[in-house]
């Protein structure tokens, strides 16, 4: 959401059904990597995001991805084996 537009934390927990202590734990969580930052303007406090900082967390995510991709294709493999065994005992 914070990726769309700017939002005071406030703001982001109305879209969530959390209490405002959860989502201002998310937002502290984010700020400390870096990829949020919060600016005070009067008496409101707005969350930006640092579109720089999820590359790095997609940079991070990729060999995880890779992994989960080859695991996945094993499994396809294996429930096509299993269905065209089935298949086979059927018909027989």
């Amino acid at each position: 959401m914070i990726a769309h537009q700017t939002l005071t934390p406030n703001g982001v927990a109305d879209n969530f059904d959390l209490s405002r202590q959860a989502i201002s734990k998310h937002i502290k969580i984010l700020t400390e990597c870096g990829i949020i930052t919060i600016t005070q303007q009067g008496r409101e406090r707005y969350c930006f995001i640092q579109p720089q900082k999820m590359d790095e967390v997609a940079d991070w995510l990729a060999d995880f991805r890779k992994i989960w991709e080859s695991r996945f294709d094993k499994l396809d493999n294996l429930l096509i084996k299993m269905q065209s065994k089935t298949d086979n005992d059927k018909s027989k």
